[in-house]
């Protein structure tokens, strides 16, 4: 095995168990010993932190400081803005690795980025060069996929099968907006709202009174016992498997932090935050990319077989697609954790396909929010459901008090039989004025709407849709652009599904901005 050298990013203060903890982590991804490690590179305002030298001192190893100059210089396959607006370079650890590897093209990253709360740590060494492969310096060692050849509950290693669907699984610095989302089409701006999914006219009159009958218990710290146990009872399932989050979005990021995550794959297009998570923490993620010309349908032989966390949406934003509950099911693997997002479901009559409250499909993670069908995006209240020992995970990853009293209330309140009721009813209206809504897109020859939405959405697709959009803009429309979603371009929009007299007068600015065009 040829000589790796570590790169190590720190904050102040930094003990020196945090800093090993993180390199054993590393070291075995790699199925490496301290001993094949022959330095430890750092930035030199960090190279006398006594977390980082004692570090070395237990590894045998010396210190090497690079200036912060040296570092930016280094081109990073998974840079952050954080580090870049400290230290002028976008990942101390990958960079300050490459460089005490001796850089050159026979040098690449054997394990990129990987972060603790304190600390990043990143290994690099020599790599073989074949043809086609990326540019030097970001090159990874092929192995398998960061497991353990032969350890106990790694997948396989088995090729992936052609399928319809497309496998992309290269470092991705694309050019999709990944943070981008449908409120910053109406920030700041007079517009009828077809970008946000939150339904209209909510929250209803008795949610907020109860939000706001709640606001005289604020000088308590926030008790979620009582929300816990009315998600638990609506799913018919113990306390322990449920936890209360600041919204789904808040979940995601729990998932990249808390699970150790070594290869991940996430099936687009589809929200983008969960691949936003996962790249923060420094993971190389991984794309199905499913296809317009299978109705964006899930075919579970596109997933890697040896995929060890899968997230999927269902009904799936932007495409309004359901996806059939045994079709997911169907990725399920002892090794595997399958993150199931169902933030719209409830929007969807009798929830068909939800997979909430399923205890037989090993590694379950199920998503819910209750900002969508409620109105509470302002409140930020959402709930996982899972196996115990993945809930006590997560929760070790959240702050303390991570949900506002207002929002336990919320949470509580949208769980009774009452406000359960009312959802469906909602739900069902929506499936109304969907129909008419693609009824009145299927009158125009310049659009092709995905078949079969479920959602409170769809996805249209019009050559030059980055046009129209600016064209309903002007007409005082705020439509979805659809070209920061994976898998999708320019030619796209989502439109959030309204009542009639609104989608009809999009409808007419529709047909006014597809003239203004020709």
């Amino acid at each position: 095995m040829a000589s790796a050298h570590l790169g190590v990013g720190a904050r102040a203060g930094v003990p020196v168990d945090e800093v090993l903890a993180l390199v054993e982590a590393v070291l075995r991804e790699a199925g490496l010993t301290r001993a094949d490690v022959r330095s430890l590179g750092t930035l030199d305002a960090r190279a006398a932190e006594p977390g980082i030298v004692g570090a070395a001192e237990e590894l045998g190893v010396p210190v090497r400081a690079f200036t912060a100059e040296e570092l930016a210089a280094v081109p990073v396959p998974h840079p952050s803005a954080r580090p870049l607006a400290a230290t002028g370079t976008a990942s101390v650890a990958e960079a300050a690795a490459l460089l005490a590897a001796g850089g050159g093209t026979s040098v690449g990253l054997l394990v990129p980025k990987r972060k603790a709360r304190r600390v990043t740590c990143a290994l690099a060494g020599s790599v073989p060069v074949r043809p086609n492969e990326d540019a030097p310096g970001v090159r990874l060692l092929p192995r398998t996929h960061g497991y353990i050849a032969g350890e106990p509950g790694s997948p396989p290693t088995i090729p992936t099968p052609h399928t319809t669907a497309a496998m992309d699984m290269h470092l991705h610095t694309d050019a999709h907006d990944l943070r981008h989302h449908g409120d910053a089409e109406v920030r700041d701006e007079k517009l009828i709202d077809l970008a946000v999914n939150v339904r209209t006219n909510t929250p209803p009159d008795w949610l907020r009174e109860r939000i706001a009958d709640s606001l005289t218990g604020l000088a308590a710290y926030p008790d979620g016992r009582a929300a816990r146990a009315a998600v638990a009872e609506r799913h018919d399932l113990p306390s322990n498997r449920v936890l209360l989050t600041a919204g789904a979005a808040e979940a995601f990021v729990l998932i990249a932090r808390a699970l150790p995550v070594r290869r991940p794959v996430v099936v687009h297009p589809q929200f983008t935050e969960p691949e936003a998570a996962l790249r923060d923490v420094g993971h190389e993620v991984g794309r199905v990319l499913l296809r317009e010309e299978d109705g964006f349908r899930l075919d579970p032989a596109a997933v890697p077989e040896d995929a060890d966390l899968v997230v999927i949406g269902n009904p799936t934003n932007p495409t309004s697609v359901l996806h059939p509950a045994g079709s997911i099911a169907a990725l399920a693997r002892p090794w595997r954790t399958l993150v199931v997002d169902e933030a719209f479901l409830d929007a969807v009559p009798g929830e068909r396909e939800s997979l909430a409250g399923r205890t037989d499909v090993p590694g379950l993670v199920v998503l819910r929010s209750l900002t969508k069908t409620w109105g509470l995006a302002g409140l930020r209240i959402g709930y996982v459901l899972a196996e115990p020992a993945t809930i006590a995970a997560l929760e070790r990853t959240q702050p303390l008090w991570p949900v506002s009293t207002p929002a336990l209330v919320a949470a509580e309140a949208c769980m009774s039989r009452a406000a359960l009721a009312e959802a469906e009813h909602a739900a069902h209206r929506i499936g109304v004025e969907r129909a008419h809504l693609l009824a009145g897109l299927a009158e125009f020859d310049e659009v092709r709407t995905v078949p079969g939405s479920e959602g409170p959405f769809v996805l249209l697709r019009i050559d030059g849709a980055d046009a129209i959009r600016e064209r309903l803009r002007s007409l005082g429309f705020a439509a979805r652009r659809g070209d920061t979603f994976p898998g999708l371009d320019r030619n796209w929009l989502r439109i959030a599904v309204r009542d009639r007299v609104t989608t009809n007068r999009f409808l007419q600015a529709l047909d006014q901005a597809l003239l203004m065009g020709g």
